[in-house]
């Protein structure tokens, strides 16, 4: 493909040089250090006067020290005379501070952080986005910008029929209300039942008490979520299924952030797998934890972006995309 440049950010550049494979392309030449009073610096290494730009950067590892890579990135291109900039961000930083917290009512002072990183993009230079699996579909509705969000939806319905024998007697179970769109449409896709699991919280990351809507006895329970990171609320959920009838319990989630107390509490949950994509680094929690697999996506990010320099659709894409 002419007049393309991709560039990697340093959070995931197993997945960037993945995507360039795919793409037959070389990855773009870039330097990035930190000086002594770790201020980031980035120096890019050949030309992009007049090419159409890609950057991945994954909001994951040192979250704040990648966003504001990305940043420095997205403006060094722009004011190098590139002709269009787009950010390709597998896993949106802080996509869960949407909104204000419902609990402290009409006094909250919280931020609606995602719009303020939405904001920082969009000034830095960015002219479109790509993501994936936003945990909050509003956030598109932040930018003023072109924001393409893409699904894992395509790779998880494969994976689940190439690795479980028995998954026509399944029930696709989403761990919280929120999610129940995601789990119908997958519910549906494999002509399976669905169920949900109601949850209320005490406070961030700790689950007071859950409540199973659906059926399980006898049947493989899948969950499915867009993000674990301390994975209070999967393992509560898979005890939860084990104790109402169901034989094997499978998560299968976008985005393993895997913080804190997370593999100890995976090893010691009654998962047969938990299926993540590799949106995130999971090589050094793999060492750890033999249930976690990954899925990967770079196949997804690589036709997107090819559909987007050739100015081709890419909503409709993935449900029909082989991967």
């Amino acid at each position: 493909m002419p007049n393309i440049v991709l560039f990697s950010g340093s959070s995931h550049q197993d997945l960037s040089q993945r995507v360039a494979d795919r793409l037959g392309l070389d990855l773009g030449k870039v330097v990035t250090k930190k000086f002594s009073n770790q201020e980031t610096s980035v120096e890019i290494g050949e030309s992009v006067r007049g090419e159409d730009v890609y950057i991945i950067q994954s909001g994951c590892g040192e979250i704040n020290d990648n966003l504001m890579e990305l940043l420095i990135m997205i403006n060094a291109c722009k004011i190098a005379s590139s002709s269009r900039v787009t950010a390709v961000i597998p896993c949106f930083p802080y996509a869960r501070q949407d909104k204000k917290d419902k609990d402290q009512g009409r006094w909250s002072r919280a931020p609606i952080s995602a719009k303020l990183v939405a904001n920082m993009l969009s000034v830095a230079g960015a002219d479109h986005i790509i993501t994936m699996d936003l945990h909050a579909s509003q956030i598109q509705g932040f930018f003023d910008i072109p924001v393409d969000n893409l699904y894992a939806e395509p790779a998880v319905l494969q994976w689940i029929k190439e690795n479980i024998p028995d998954w026509r007697n399944c029930v696709i179970v989403s761990p919280d209300a929120g999610g129940a769109k995601r789990v119908t449409s997958i519910a549906d896709r494999l002509n399976v039942e669905f169920a949900l699991i109601h949850k209320e919280r005490k406070k961030a990351n700790e689950v007071d008490r859950m409540v199973l809507v659906g059926d399980v006895t006898d049947r493989v329970a899948i969950l499915v979520d867009d993000m674990a990171d301390t994975c209070g609320t999967v393992c509560h959920a898979a005890d939860k299924l084990v104790t109402a009838g169901a034989t094997k319990v499978y998560a299968i989630l976008t985005h393993g952030i895997f913080s804190g107390p997370a593999i100890s509490r995976i090893n010691n949950a009654a998962f047969e797998a938990v299926v993540v994509t590799n949106t995130i680094p999971q090589e050094e929690k793999m060492k750890h934890c033999p249930k976690i697999q990954v899925i990967d996506i770079s196949m997804i990010l690589a036709e997107a972006i090819r559909r987007t320099h050739n100015g081709e659709s890419v909503s409709y894409l993935f449900s029909h995309v082989p991967l």
